[in-house]
């Protein structure tokens, strides 16, 4: 067996155990959820909540942002509080209220340190006792914790309604006024943040870890991080040095040390015919461009909404525009543009690839794209219904906001865009079927571009596993399936299979050469990447099985980044091989930032919050923005732009490129994207941690933070990376425009003479 068949088998080995894993741990985390009660009583036998009321809390929750205002169990927006955190603690001092006034006739605020330390101790142990009856189905708590329960309810009315003595901090959680009218919704609500926050500190049967593995810090309650997080933590980081250890001795024993190939005398894909689907595909890049540019506004409106907290510039925009809807669309329009920009690459490489124009290719690449912007002016139409209280909670799911960061779309669009995702798997079958049934040095790189494909339609099947009324574990479980393995499972296998079949294609590179290597990195980046889901789960309902194999596995992430520097290396050199390359230029440029942000923003500043030890402390902190900005826009997005220029040279091969706007566009999205992690998102994030693990996670999301003179400073610097970034994108896309416009055009003897082609002066290609 040669070595490219073992290496396939061994890629069919991995993923099909690393599957079962998965779905062995998923019937794990929904038979060990937290349990959601049909009734909530008193000792005395007052009901305060039924099951019923619970789901419709959660049902009021999802409608106005969910996740995309605030967060619950660390996952959501930065903005406002982590309502499950904030109530836990609100609920601890109102407790500790009630009996320092029938033991000491005063205050708990008024007490002296010792005496309150005292109230801490007899209270903790009737808050993380666990009183649920899983018999008879029933939550008992005491009368005590139900008029604490008022307490804090009534502060939530207040706060969710027009209340004018709360105007001030709905300004600092950017919530618009009276943002959920009926104040029977906002007692269900408060009902959902109850059990929410009860989860989080009651201690699972037989255990004095909480279901939440005592996440969120709060010393007050009992909350501290648990041994098995530090043990894992400390055995991820020497898992992740013994994978780095172990690749770097195979690279260094298997590499290969071939010949280098002479690069042939003219550019290769001037002799690509591009066929009439292939053309079809420039629209996609407009659209692309759009999206980008709308996203980018709506970036930097949510941004200063944390200044001004209800209006922009002196603009009452939340009336119209809440933050809500603003984070909603800028996070969808993030994923959407890169989406997009990846389907059309697909759809333009895979005639390329097989030399096979299938019938009514490009009538299907067309039906597509009406599709897709269908399904953006649907879902966000609908998103902004029900945001601003127009859509009703019958309809709310289906056709407005589920309240899941990333996954917000209505069920129906959810529904219509997988629809949508197995039309472009279909046109991309039909198209490479050619070369996939070939024998030769491509069809391995052909068979697992096919196969990311297949991947990154079907998974999205996974948004439409739960159901309305689902419990959250395993909505998060299953979400993450498409969050996770999209982008740090099967989209790094599109990514490699595509760049190296370009290099191939250009004859830069041995077709077998790249066959080994691209299936030799698919495997371990699924090593790490598919069970490396579970660290996105450590505090959602779970078990420590969840944590010791999200911690272990995810660890196996960074390990591929290690030689990202060779990587970079090749693609450089790769780009300077011959003076044509200089027609490639930027696309090369593109892919090197692809290298330089995978190390540092999927590289250092994912494993900084990978372990469990540290994400008890940094999860919903600006340090995980950080992460994910320079990781999603740094690699993806820089990915994104890098194939879609590669098509649009293949598109438009004659055309001059105006070279100054595509070069200040790069520098502008470097520089604004380091600008606004260094300046902003870096130092708020470490001044959140400190707060996390010096007083409790409430406290580094709580309004009482984030109106400190300091903050507002670091927000307000954000400024600077954020306008340089901007003009980034619009230099981006009059460059896009320009290649439509009447422009310059390269001289056909040149492109098709070696000699006066290898002579031209490489400024004169552009």
């Amino acid at each position: 067996m040669d070595t490219t068949k073992r290496l396939w088998w061994g890629l069919g080995t991995l993923l099909a155990v690393t599957f079962a894993i998965m779905l062995w741990m998923g019937r794990e985390i929904h038979q060990q959820a937290p349990p959601l009660p049909s009734k909530v009583v008193t000792e005395s036998g007052q009901l305060v909540f039924t099951k019923e009321e619970l789901e419709t809390g959660r049902q009021v929750w999802q409608s106005f942002g969910g996740q995309q205002i605030g967060s619950i169990w660390g996952h959501g927006a930065l903005l406002a509080p982590d309502w499950s955190a904030e109530w836990l603690h609100k609920e601890a001092l109102a407790i500790l209220d009630i009996r320092a006034r029938e033991q000491y006739g005063q205050p708990y605020e008024a007490l002296a340190a010792d005496d309150q330390a005292r109230l801490q101790a007899q209270v903790r142990p009737d808050l993380r006792t666990n009183t649920y009856d899983a018999d008879t189905d029933t939550l008992v708590i005491s009368d005590e914790r139900a008029r604490a329960i008022e307490v804090v309810s009534s502060h939530y009315d207040r706060v969710f309604s027009d209340d004018a003595e709360m105007s001030a901090l709905r300004e600092t959680y950017a919530l618009r006024e009276n943002p959920i009218p009926d104040a029977e919704h906002r007692r269900l609500m408060s009902g959902f943040f109850f059990w929410a926050s009860w989860a989080t500190v009651t201690e699972r049967p037989g255990s004095e870890i909480t279901y939440t593995h005592n996440f969120p810090h709060d010393p007050v309650v009992g909350n501290t991080p648990t041994s098995s997080s530090f043990m894992w933590s400390i055995f991820s980081i020497l898992l992740m040095i013994a994978g780095i250890s172990l690749l770097v001795w195979h690279y260094a024993v298997f590499r290969d040390e071939e010949a280098p190939l002479v690069p042939p005398k003219t550019d290769p894909s001037l002799g690509i015919k591009v066929t009439p689907s292939m053309r079809a595909v420039g629209k996609y890049f407009w659209l692309v461009m759009g999206l980008f540019l709308v996203q980018i506004l709506l970036g930097a409106t949510t941004a200063h909404y944390q200044v001004e907290g209800q209006a922009a510039y002196g603009l009452p925009l939340a009336d119209i525009l809440p933050y809500t809807l603003t984070r909603t669309w800028h996070t969808q329009l993030a994923i959407l543009w890169i989406a997009t920009a990846w389907l059309a690459t697909g759809l333009y490489l895979a005639p390329a690839i097989s030399g096979h124009e299938p019938r009514f290719q490009r009538f299907g690449v067309n039906f597509l794209f009406i599709s897709l912007i269908l399904i953006v002016v649907g879902s966000f139409a609908g998103q902004w219904m029900a945001v601003m209280n127009k859509l009703g909670l019958a309809h709310n799911f289906w056709f407005g906001h589920q309240g899941w960061e990333y996954t917000d779309i209505g069920r129906f669009w959810q529904i219509y865009l997988f629809i949508g995702l197995m039309l472009w798997l279909g046109l991309m079958g039909r198209a490479l079927w050619p070369a996939l049934k070939r024998k030769d040095e491509t069809s391995s790189i052909a068979g697992l571009l096919f196969l990311s494909v297949v991947a990154i339609g079907l998974l999205y099947a996974a948004g439409l596993a739960w159901r309305e009324h689902s419990h959250i574990s395993i909505i998060t479980y299953w979400r993450f399936w498409i969050v996770h393995l999209w982008v740090e499972g099967f989209f790094e296998v599109f990514a490699v299979a595509v760049i190296s079949f370009i290099f191939v294609k250009l004859q830069l590179v041995r077709g077998r050469s790249a066959t080994i290597a691209v299936l030799f990195a698919t495997i371990v980046f699924m090593a790490g990447g598919v069970l490396g889901m579970f660290h996105h789960l450590y505090f959602s309902g779970t078990t420590t099985s969840i944590i010791a194999v999200g911690a272990s596995i995810s660890a196996l992430e960074v390990v591929p980044l290690a030689l990202i520097g060779l990587e970079a290396y090749d693609t450089w050199k790769n780009g300077r091989a011959t003076p044509w390359m200089a027609r490639h230029k930027w696309p090369i440029m593109f892919f090197l930032a692809v290298s330089f942000w995978n190390l540092v923003g999927a590289g250092l500043l994912g494993f900084l919050i990978n372990t469990p030890i540290a994400l008890y402390f940094m999860q919903g902190t600006n340090l995980t923005a950080a992460h994910g900005h320079t990781a999603l826009f740094g690699v993806y997005g820089m990915l994104g732009i890098g194939l879609m220029l590669y098509c649009l040279r293949g598109l438009k091969p004659d055309v001059v490129w105006r070279e100054g706007l595509i070069r200040s566009a790069f520098w502008s999205f470097n520089i604004g994207l380091t600008l606004m992690t260094v300046l902003t998102l870096l130092p708020l994030g470490v001044l959140q941690l400190e707060a996390s693990m010096e007083v409790g996670y409430w406290y580094a999301r709580s309004a009482e933070f984030m109106d400190r003179p300091i903050v507002d400073v670091l927000v307000w610097l954000r400024t600077p990376g954020d306008v340089v970034f901007a003009v980034g994108a619009l230099l981006i896309a009059a460059f896009v425009a320009s290649l439509w416009l009447p422009s310059r055009k390269e001289n056909p003897p040149l492109l098709n003479n070696p000699m006066a082609h290898s002579q031209l002066p490489i400024k004169l290609l552009y």
